[in-house]
């Protein structure tokens, strides 16, 4: 960074000088297994010019405090009007389809003052205390979803349990009626399957979304009631700020309920999933855990939730910056209009600032991990995605102690894309529970 006031100077040695060649980024190899290529990029090239898949060409960081002062300059705007787009680029950034569906003022898309404004309007949905008193709902969903497998024996964790959970859940938060749940389920489903192919599949979930949104708000206009009820659900929540002087447009509306779906879904089933393949690969861990919810013991839980999120976290790379003016990172001199990118998993492995960071360790109490972000656009869900993790993983390892891997560990496929990190599938297997068991609810 530069050593103007209020943010870190450049680090003055220049990385020393590779004795291999950079790593091939992006493949499919690469999506199995980042984390060796990100350690080279760390070494040697800690803020890195590349062509992505979709041909932007933008910069990667890589160590954790080149990338904590990234995630809070405000020198990297967030808003798309920033970047200096070459026509081979344009609607490439972003959210496919969000742009034709004129959903781009949410809170992934702007910066202060309208950033302030709209923050502090949703985070009213995501105090601590709303949340904790969503908690037996997230624990009925849990429940129910484990019921419809548990007979079997075998399950896709991912289809059947990891996906459904926090879409059902922010589907609640949002008010969206249960009798249109799963048409929300299967657009978020299209989003998952197209998130590393084609985009035009998931701006047609988007199209499809904004359309459902911009009725549902209009629904829930026409019947708000003069007071709100307690617990009032969130869509409900924004009309009424709109309609009491906080100046939130029907499209601001329409966006934001659109962003916490879109953000607040995809983060909590890799959570789910990454979390559980870890602890499937680190038996020790898991069974430490087990034996603490055993006991009922949740500190374990909870610092275990934070160091899957720091280990093999949902989010691997954080979402579009765009330098507004010329600056200096790393060493390496950043245009006006190019974007940046911090790599949060390669941050949250740096040795720098974790001790043994390739180690899974789930009593690990040292962990400011970057997993949700940092600074003024750190994750506002992030609450409920730990509130359900911690469910989500709690139950399964209780009513599934012996849980395995269906299929061999190489056989398990990423998902491809750039932002988010997650497993295509995870089949698994356990015994199963005898027909019209209990499932022990607590």
């Amino acid at each position: 960074m530069s050593d103007r006031p209020g943010t870190p100077a450049a680090p003055a040695p220049s990385a020393p000088q590779p004795s291999a060649p950079a790593p091939e980024l992006f493949t499919w190899g690469f999506a199995t297994d980042p984390y060796p290529a990100y350690a080279w990029l760390r070494e040697h090239a800690p803020v890195h010019r590349t062509r992505l898949p979709s041909g932007v060409e933008a910069w990667l960081v890589t160590r954790y405090a080149d990338a904590k002062a990234v995630l809070a300059d405000q020198r990297l705007s967030k808003n798309p009007a920033h970047h200096d787009e070459p026509a081979n680029a344009r609607g490439k950034t972003g959210i496919p389809g969000e742009r034709k569906a004129d959903l781009m003022t949410h809170l992934l898309n702007i910066d202060p003052p309208d950033h302030t404004r709209l923050r502090r309007l949703v985070s009213k949905a995501f105090t601590p205390r709303r949340v904790a008193e969503f908690a037996p709902r997230v624990q009925e969903l849990t429940d129910r979803l484990i019921d419809a497998f548990a007979e079997r024996g075998s399950a896709d964790l991912i289809h059947d349990f990891a996906f459904p959970l926090p879409i059902y859940a922010i589907c609640d938060l949002l008010g969206v009626p249960r009798e249109d749940q799963d048409d929300f389920r299967d657009w978020a489903g299209m989003m998952i399957r197209h998130g590393g192919g084609p985009r035009g599949g998931v701006a047609r979930s988007v199209k499809k979304m904004r359309g459902y949104l911009a009725e549902l708000i209009h629904r829930k206009r026409e019947a708000l009631p003069a007071e709100p009820a307690p617990g009032e659900d969130l869509i409900s929540a924004l009309i009424r700020a709109s309609d009491e002087g906080e100046h939130l447009t029907e499209n601001e509306a329409a966006a934001m309920a659109f962003i916490l779906l879109f953000a607040g879904f995809e983060t909590t089933v890799n959570l789910i999933g990454n979390g559980t393949l870890a602890l499937l690969d680190h038996p020790e861990q898991r069974e430490r855990l087990q034996a603490s919810l055993a006991r009922g013991e949740r500190d374990l839980l909870a610092t275990g939730v934070e160091e899957l999120l720091r280990f093999d976290g949902p989010v691997e790379l954080a979402t579009w910056r765009f330098a507004t003016e010329e600056l200096t990172m790393g060493g390496q001199r950043i245009g006006a209009g190019d974007p940046v990118l911090v790599v949060l998993a390669a941050a949250d492995r740096d040795p720098e600032r974790f001790r043994d960071p390739d180690v899974l360790d789930l009593s690990r109490r040292d962990n400011q991990h970057l997993g949700y972000g940092h600074g003024i656009h750190y994750c506002v869900g992030a609450p409920l995605a730990r509130l359900e993790g911690q469910f989500a993983l709690a139950t399964l390892l209780t009513r599934l102690p012996d849980l395995r891997l269906g299929v061999e560990r190489e056989e398990l496929r990423w998902r491809g894309g750039l932002i988010m990190r997650g497993l295509r599938t995870l089949p698994v297997e356990f015994t199963p529970a005898a027909p019209g068991a209990p499932s022990d609810r607590k």
